[in-house]
């Protein structure tokens, strides 16, 4: 099949199709339920087109209604499955994590770049939490201002990332993020040379993670590993003199299994 990335308007672009998933994906952790006029107001949709999508959907049972309020069904989760089942290192990548946590005490991921985001895929989180929000699987995050976001990045062609960084929207979420979009570039570039990243403190207060890139047999990129861990409990020293190495090591391990 032809490679081209369709675009609105194209001859075989599915409009509505496109709708249909703007629908879903307008429900999050801070938007879990909502009415019509909210749902329109997010997708950006006149009312009337909102409703016939709500509906469909609800007929289609992917949402569920109570009164004015829409919400997401279980049945959303089937869309998840299917990827995560075509994934055939997905189960390996979770048991080297987890052996990751039990050594370390610390929360390890492996992700995705998904657009500008981090997707995380895979997951196994310590007792002690990090964020405010709860990290799991289908958490997403700004690639900008992760470990794993900025690893991946720098695996992209030089057009790819002269693009996410002409687009990119930088803010300060906390002291320590990355405003500048050269400076950022700097950055990457220095993830690209060092085969590892390190976001201290960008993304939020007091985080601190590392992370590198995780290939299979083949050569094929399966995503970024992490470990994240809190800035006051663990220093640079032991980010870089323990945390590292085993994370290159599980690289190694994964890119041994994954043939």
């Amino acid at each position: 099949m032809d490679e081209k990335i369709l675009k609105p308007g194209d001859r075989d672009y599915v409009g509505a199709l496109a709708s249909g998933l703007e629908i879903l994906q307008a429900f999050d952790a801070e938007h879990p339920r909502m009415t019509l006029s909210e749902v329109a107001a997010r997708t950006d949709m006149d009312r009337a087109k909102a409703r016939r999508f709500l509906l469909t959907l609800h007929a289609l049972g992917f949402v569920k209604r109570s009164g004015r309020q829409f919400e997401l069904t279980p049945r959303v989760l089937q869309l998840g499955y299917a990827y995560q089942a075509s994934n055939q290192y997905r189960a390996v990548i979770q048991q080297y994590l987890e052996d990751v946590t039990a050594e370390l005490g610390e929360s390890s991921s492996l992700a995705v770049l998904d657009g500008d985001e981090v997707v995380y895929v895979v997951r196994s989180a310590a007792r002690h939490r990090l964020m405010a929000i709860t990290l799991s699987v289908g958490t997403r995050l700004p690639a900008a201002y992760t470990s794993m976001g900025r690893v991946l990045l720098g695996q992209l062609p030089d057009s790819e990332l002269n693009a996410f960084l002409g687009r990119v929207q930088l803010s300060a979420l906390t002291p320590s993020s990355v405003t500048s979009v050269n400076a950022l570039r700097t950055e990457i570039q220095r993830v690209r040379e060092q085969g590892y990243s390190v976001v201290d403190q960008e993304l939020d207060q007091g985080l601190r993670s590392v992370a590198v890139p995780v290939f299979a047999g083949s050569g094929e990129l399966l995503g970024a590993i992490n470990v994240s861990t809190n800035a006051g409990r663990v220093g640079m020293d032991t980010l870089l003199g323990l945390y590292l190495p085993r994370l290159q090591a599980v690289a190694e391990q994964i890119r041994q299994a994954a043939r």
